[in-house]
C-alpha cells in the first residue's frame, strides 16, 4: 500500500496488477466519487446505487435553458409500456437531427436522466431532438428487456417521426458505459433486421463484452470506477445462466459479433486507466477491419466515466470538445 495515496502499489504489494496511472488532476476527484459510486459493486449494493446514481430532477437539468420536454409512452419489449422523454429546443420546427440517448448504470441502475447533462447542450446548440429511454433494468428484467426496449424506441421514433420532429434519416444512437453497449447492439440489430436507419453511433467507454478476456479487465480491481467485480455483477444480473456461454446474443454483447460490416460511423472513446479500454480498442479495430468508419480516442490516465464525474478537469474538457466536434460533423448540417 502506498503510504501517501493509500492505493495498492504494484511496486511493493505482490499480486497487485501493474496498471496505467490515473491522470493527476483526475486522481484527486476519485476520493469524492467513491462515496457515491464505489469501485466494487456487488449485488447487495444495487439498491444503494439506484438511489445514489439516480438522475437529477429534470427541472434542474432544464433550469435557465430554452428547452421543452415532454414524456411519451411507446410499446417496448413484449408490448409493455415504456416511457421516453423528448427534449426539443424552444422555437425549433420541422424534422430535426435526433439523438437516441441510452443511459449508463451497468444495466442495473440509472434512469433516463442519468448522465444527460453531457448531451443536453446539443439541444440548445444545434436544435437536435434528444430522446431518452427508461429501459427496464436487471436483474428484475434480464436480457433482452433493455436492448429490446431500446430497439422499440428506435422503431417508435421512425414511425412517429413527423409528430416528434425527428428526421428519420438522421437518427444517431448514443450511450455511455452500459448505454454505449446498448447503442452498439442497437446499431447491429437495426442492420440485421432491416430496421430504421441509424446514421451514427456514439459509444462512450462502452460495455461490450461479458467474457472478461482483456488485460484491462483485470488491472483495476478495487480502484477507480467500475472494476472487474462490478462488471461481473452487471453481466450476471443481465444474462443469468447465459453469462460467458455461447448462448449470449451479439446484440447484448456486441464484441461477440464476427461481422461488423455495414454499420454506421462510430465514435469510441475510453480512458487508458479503466477496464473497458481494451475491448473498446478491439471494437474500433474490428470496425476498421470490416471496412467501417470509427474514430477512436484513448484518453491517458482517464478512469471510467471521468467526463461525468470530473467534467471540469482538463482531460474531461478535451474529451467533451472532441466528442462534440464529431457529433457536429456527422449529425448537424
Amino acid at each position: 500500500m502506498d503510504a501517501a495515496t493509500h492505493e495498492p502499489n504494484p511496486a511493493t504489494d505482490p499480486g497487485v496488477a501493474v496498471r496505467p496511472e490515473f491522470d493527476p488532476e483526475l486522481r484527486g476527484g476519485l476520493a469524492l466519487v467513491g462515496g457515491m459510486f464505489p469501485p466494487t459493486i456487488t449485488p447487495d449494493l444495487v439498491d444503494f446505487m439506484r438511489t445514489s446514481y439516480a438522475g437529477p430532477p429534470v427541472a434542474d437539468l432544464l433550469e435557465g435553458r430554452r428547452i421543452t420536454v415532454c414524456d411519451e409512452t411507446f410499446a417496448g419489449h413484449r408490448g409493455d409500456e415504456v416511457v421516453g422523454s423528448v427534449f426539443t429546443a424552444d422555437g425549433a420546427v420541422g424534422a430535426r437531427p435526433t439523438v437516441l440517448f441510452l443511459h449508463s448504470g451497468g444495466l442495473m441502475f440509472g434512469d433516463r436522466f442519468s448522465g444527460l447533462d453531457r448531451v443536453i447542450d446539443w439541444v440548445e446548440r444545434w436544435a437536435v431532438t434528444l430522446v431518452t429511454v427508461e429501459y427496464r433494468l436487471a436483474p428484475e428484467h434480464p436480457d433482452p428487456y433493455a436492448r429490446e426496449d431500446c430497439y422499440a424506441a428506435l422503431e417508435w421514433l421512425a414511425s412517429d417521426a413527423d409528430r416528434l420532429d425527428v428526421d428519420p434519416d438522421r437518427i444517431m444512437v448514443a450511450g455511455a458505459s452500459a448505454g454505449g453497449g446498448l447503442a452498439a447492439g442497437l446499431a447491429l440489430a437495426a442492420r440485421d433486421r432491416d430496421g430504421p436507419p441509424v446514421c451514427a453511433q456514439l459509444l462512450d467507454y462502452p460495455m461490450l463484452d461479458d467474457r472478461g478476456r482483456t488485460v484491462s479487465t483485470t488491472q483495476f480491481d478495487g480502484i477507480g470506477v467500475w472494476d472487474r467485480v462490478s462488471n461481473e455483477t452487471a453481466w450476471r444480473a443481465s444474462l443469468g445462466d447465459r453469462y460467458q456461454t455461447d448462448d449470449v446474443s451479439i446484440y447484448a454483447a456486441p464484441a461477440r459479433a464476427t461481422d461488423l460490416s455495414g454499420l454506421p460511423p462510430a465514435f469510441i472513446d475510453v480512458g487508458s486507466a479503466e477496464i473497458f479500454r481494451d475491448e473498446a480498442i478491439e471494437y474500433a479495430t474490428a470496425l476498421w477491419r470490416a471496412g467501417g468508419s470509427a474514430e477512436l480516442h484513448v484518453w491517458p490516465g482517464g478512469f471510467h466515466a471521468f467526463d461525468i464525474f470530473a467534467p471540469h478537469a482538463t482531460l474531461s474538457r478535451g474529451m467533451i470538445a472532441t466528442r462534440d466536434a464529431w457529433v457536429a460533423r456527422v449529425l448537424i448540417d
